[in-house]
């Protein structure tokens, strides 16, 4: 099983992009929990997560201006992000729980991550 994120980029400051994490393997469910970043020389945060039902938050740097969204057909997250900020330049983490065919236990995994960087 495998978590790839993808999206990632160079855009300018009050630009868009959007942000994919796909599992792939063999899967038996998966709960995408949601995305994180982490900018040099910082710690990792959370961004944006998504609950069972459907329920979201985020993080008070991003809200109103990012949204998270999954396609469970897709086992695909996704993270849009509108008017970008230099400050939001980091590397973006993708988080789920999956439990592989014929395995009862959920485990915990995390994409490569993918670099946005925002130039102003």
């Amino acid at each position: 099983v495998q978590l790839q994120a993808s999206g990632g980029g160079l855009v300018q400051a009050g630009g868009s992009l959007r942000l994919s994490c796909q599992a792939s393997g063999s899967i038996g469910s998966i709960n995408f929990k949601g995305w994180y970043r982490q900018a040099p020389g910082k710690q990792r945060e959370l961004v944006a997560d998504i609950l069972s039902g459907g329920s979201t938050n985020f993080a008070d740097s991003v809200k109103d201006r990012f949204t998270i969204s999954r396609d469970n057909a897709k086992n695909t997250m996704y993270l849009q992000m509108n008017s970008l900020k230099p400050e939001d330049t980091a590397v973006y983490y993708c988080n789920a729980h999956i439990r592989r065919v014929g395995v009862a236990t959920y485990y915990d995994y995390w994409g490569q991550g993918t670099l946005v960087t925002v130039s102003s």
